[in-house]
């Protein structure tokens, strides 16, 4: 009997440094045990240590490139990171909701690690207005204080992702690596149904090799909800992966910056 595979479309940016964008989806969606299929929403000159360019795709070939993957593979989750402007959030979420796809995992790809918004003010507005559509949204602080247009703590983490819920209409996962240092990580699940929120405890992991991991957790994450786990375990699991593969790749090194998690840290040898 034929089988069939558990695919994951990732709607994301190109890193030519392979540690982030769809480089790490494909990554991580394969080590958790899916199948990965992209569109390339922007393409990126970038190394462990920055970005030196960005090339934003047509919205054209977006398009097309969404139409050739939804019109002939079946998707049990989409992941989307880099969304550049307004008109192609606009266009990717009309394309998806011709579709009828449901189960949309979005990385709000907002802030830069200088600080700096990747995304003008219109854009974010936009992609505001696009997330009581998404399934799960999962900001770090800094773009979770955007969201919100307040600033968040450890002692507001759980009462500001209620309140993003409860503002966007939509699951959240709030990521806590921004807040101050500790031997925990927190991360919070606020389910959009009763409002419940989960704390998502792991040990926190020094290491400088943490480039991707909002990429690498939020694919990871839409792996699992396409592999069939409800969002709470599905999280749980994405969690817990994105942890052991910081463990795994904090002795690693490549190139002269910030270096790569271990994404296939299983098959080590």
């Amino acid at each position: 009997m034929r089988k069939k595979y558990k695919a994951v479309l990732s709607i994301a940016g190109s890193d030519s440094g392979g540690g982030a964008g769809i480089q790490a989806d494909i990554k991580s969606i394969s080590a958790n045990g899916g199948y990965a299929a992209t569109v390339i929403t922007a393409s990126t000159a970038q190394n462990t240590q920055g970005v030196t360019d960005i090339h934003p795709m047509p919205i054209a070939h977006i398009e097309a490139q969404l139409e050739a993957v939804l019109s002939d593979i079946e998707f049990g989750a989409v992941k989307i990171g880099m969304l550049h402007s307004a008109e192609v959030i606009e266009m990717v979420e009309r394309k998806l909701e011709e579709y009828g796809v449901s189960k949309i995992i979005l990385d709000p790809v907002m802030v830069a690690t200088s600080g700096k918004n990747l995304l003008a003010d219109e854009a974010i507005e936009r992609l505001k207005a696009f997330l009581p559509k998404v399934y799960l949204v999962t900001p770090n602080i800094p773009e979770a204080e955007i969201l919100l247009d307040e600033k968040i703590s450890k002692e507001n983490l759980v009462d500001s992702a209620r309140k993003l819920v409860k503002k966007y209409n939509t699951s959240v996962l709030l990521k806590g690596g921004h807040l101050e240092e500790s031997d925990e990580m927190i991360d919070t699940l606020c389910l959009k149904d009763g409002l419940e929120c989960i704390s998502i405890k792991n040990r926190a992991i020094k290491s400088i090799n943490t480039h991707g991991t909002g990429c690498s957790l939020s694919s990871a994450l839409a792996t699992y909800v396409s592999l069939g786990f409800s969002l709470e375990e599905s999280t749980k699991r994405a969690c817990s992966y994105l942890n052991r593969a910081i463990e795994e790749g904090k002795d690693y090194y490549l190139g002269r910056g910030h270096g790569a998690v271990h994404h296939f840290y299983a098959l080590k040898v």
